[in-house]
């Protein structure tokens, strides 16, 4: 079966001439027939469409990206395909206008392959996607057919978006490098918001790399991309308040971490979260049900037999919650950000996992983002670092954090722990 090149190794054999757009489409192309009818990554192609517009970018030349493919998770607004959020509310809705993450990807030369599948409006109600590696398990969610699509080799990269877990969690299941930037990185215009105080843009690639070069283009950032591989980063291992949900499988693949980083010589030492951070993960909850039921108001005002229960369900909870609740819940994950400075002290990064364990059978659900919600309210910068396997042979990452705004060194971090775990 054909798999397609790393993003940056794709970048060099164009400027060297040893590869064309055209032919890295039909790559694509190729991977997508052999593998789509039992992944599903895909809500909407642009086959007929895409080899003429590589053929035009060839000539061309131009942009960063050079005509790289990416994926664009169905609640990013495309003004040349379908955008229905993952609810057959929208199906077949066209935007009048690109998403601004989109645009400024077009600028730069990418190539828009399609839009991959999405849970009902990034919210937990699945949608067709199945996991690459066990078609019997979930991709997680909601960023479920962009993690999917890059894990299995059909395209470099693929834009998603997280609010609870949904870059995180779903790049651990399926054995990708996931980067939720810091919140507001890379701009949301035109991207469909479920909790404006929580929903963020991120990127899914091969390595950190490919995500660092991704993220740089589409949020101006050039800083952003790793071209110093020295970085020997100060490695904080945090087992966090939410250490009772880790299935197996996660509790080894820390261990396991912790020893090879420990073994290749870095710095690395437990740490242990203030108390006080205990309820963050609760009033990430509330502030996710309370924002989503205003974001949501239109459709479940309008037509609530269109939605889903699972979504219905979470909307008329986010209407009872009293909005002093809704504000204690703002001021207490304000007052954790303020504390994040001393949580990381000497510290460059800190280390929990990505998920609770493998990917669960069934794809009823797409999984659990406890080990997620808390780094998202903090509005902090996560990576997900593949490469080892719990003892199903399925990917179990680990979770990278760094400090708000400080997304370079939490990527250059990242890179050094990726390349020590995948040297075994």
């Amino acid at each position: 079966m054909t798999k397609i090149p790393t993003a940056l190794e794709i970048l060099r054999r164009i400027e060297d001439g040893t590869m064309t757009c055209e032919a890295l489409v039909r790559i694509c192309l190729q991977r997508i027939a052999e593998r789509e009818p039992t992944v599903q990554a895909w809500q909407h192609l642009e086959a007929d469409t895409l080899l003429d517009a590589a053929r035009r970018i060839d000539r061309s030349g131009t942009g960063l990206l050079k005509g790289l493919p990416i994926g664009v998770k169905d609640i990013i607004d495309t003004v040349d395909m379908p955008t229905s959020y993952g609810s057959s509310i929208y199906e077949g809705f066209h935007p009048a206008r690109d998403a601004a993450c989109v645009a400024l990807a077009r600028h730069a030369g990418a190539l828009i392959l399609g839009k991959t599948v999405t849970t009902e409006f990034a919210y937990y109600q699945p949608g067709k996607t199945h996991n690459p590696h066990d078609h019997g398990r979930t991709p997680g969610g909601s960023s479920s057919g962009s993690a999917a699509a890059v894990a299995d080799g059909m395209v470099p990269l693929a834009l998603g978006s997280q609010t609870a877990g949904s870059v995180i969690r779903p790049a651990s299941y399926c054995g990708c490098v996931g980067y939720k930037p810091t919140l507001g990185l890379i701009d949301r215009t035109g991207v469909r918001p479920f909790a404006d105080s929580l929903d963020t843009v991120g990127v899914f690639a091969r390595t950190v790399e490919d995500a660092a070069l991704f993220a740089s283009v589409i949020s101006g950032r050039p800083g952003l991309r790793i071209e110093d591989q020295s970085l020997r980063p100060q490695i904080g291992l945090s087992r966090t308040h939410e250490w009772g949900m880790a299935e197996p499988a996660s509790a080894a693949v820390l261990e396991d971490a912790f020893t090879r980083l420990r073994t290749a010589g870095l710095n690395i030492r437990e740490v242990v979260l203030p108390e006080s951070w205990r309820g963050l993960s609760e009033a990430q909850k509330t502030i996710m049900a309370y924002e989503g039921a205003r974001a949501c108001a239109p459709e479940m005002l309008t037509m609530p037999d269109r939605l889903s229960a699972k979504l219905r369900e979470f909307l008329q909870i986010g209407v009872a919650i009293p909005h002093e609740e809704y504000d204690r819940a703002k001021v207490l994950a304000a007052e954790a950000r303020a504390e994040m400075a001393d949580v990381l002290d000497n510290l460059d990064v800190l280390l929990t996992p990505s998920a609770p364990g493998e990917a669960p059978q069934g794809l009823q659900e797409t999984g659990d983002p406890a080990f997620n919600r808390v780094w998202t309210l903090l509005g902090a910068p996560c990576v997900n670092v593949p490469g080892l396997t719990g003892s199903s042979g399925m990917p179990v990452g680990i979770q990278v954090i760094g400090r708000v705004g400080d997304d370079a060194r939490t990527l250059a971090a990242s890179a050094a722990i990726a390349q020590i775990l995948s040297a075994g």
